[in-house]
């Protein structure tokens, strides 16, 4: 497992989840000295320190994220190597996000939001060339970062190869594919593709894909954000389900 000594969860959601979810230990909250409506967080954080502080503490603590009153100070995330998650994970059917270069910590904490909702069993991104885990990606995710594993490998070509391995078809999402997602067979063991947000995927990475889907749209607008490609492409796996 890898991560810093500590990390700082900012904003009402992300600190309720991160304190609900149990995945790892809290350490202190920082709660703004006016702050109201903090019952069901107080609650949560019972056996925990809590400090009054004031706003700028709270400004400093989350750099510059809106904490809504509130920030955490709690143990890593757990981010898994890809073997150790394939352990954890034997369901024959399952769905996996993969991150072939998302680097804005907005889309990153948005798709991983997305995957926690529709029941991803993870979401899988390289060393480099990946938006960290920090509080800003955190609030993005809204809480969501505590419910979906988090993987890291690091070379994205050789994870495909071991995924295809366990049985895993690989989708990638590119807007100039012929196949749209509405037409595809999305049971058993699927991982999705998300590629960066201006260069999409990579053409190592892409050749290595089973087959490659579109979203159809039906205006002039040239593509869709990552995050929002990922959110359509998991409720397509879940409704086929």
């Amino acid at each position: 497992m890898a991560g810093h000594h500590s990390e700082k969860v900012a904003g009402r959601l992300p600190v309720l989840a991160a304190l609900q979810a149990g995945r790892r230990r809290p350490r202190c909250l920082y709660v703004y000295e006016h702050a109201k409506d903090l019952g069901a967080i107080k609650e949560a954080a019972a056996t925990i320190p809590v400090e009054q502080v004031n706003r700028k503490r709270l400004d400093d603590l989350s750099a510059g994220v809106n904490h809504q009153g509130v920030v955490l100070q709690a143990a890593p995330l757990p981010v898994f190597p890809l073997d150790d998650w394939m352990q954890r994970h034997p369901e024959p059917e399952q769905a996996l996000v993969m991150l072939d270069g998302v680097e804005d910590p907005q889309n990153f904490g948005a798709i991983i939001r997305s995957a926690a909702a529709f029941g991803a069993a993870g979401v899988l991104f390289a060393k480099d060339r990946a938006s960290p885990i920090t509080t800003a990606a955190m609030k993005a995710a809204a809480g969501g970062m505590e419910y979906v594993d988090l993987i890291q490998v690091t070379n994205l070509a050789r994870a495909l190869e071991t995924l295809k391995k366990q049985g895993f078809w690989i989708a990638a999402l590119a807007e100039d594919a012929e196949q749209p997602i509405w037409k595809a067979d999305l049971r058993d063991r699927i991982a999705f593709i998300i590629g960066n947000e201006g260069t999409g995927i990579r053409r190592l990475v892409k050749e290595r894909a089973d087959f490659l889907l579109s979203i159809p749209l039906t205006n002039a607008l040239p593509s869709l954000n990552a995050s929002v490609s990922a959110g359509i492409a998991l409720a397509e796996w879940s409704r086929q389900r």
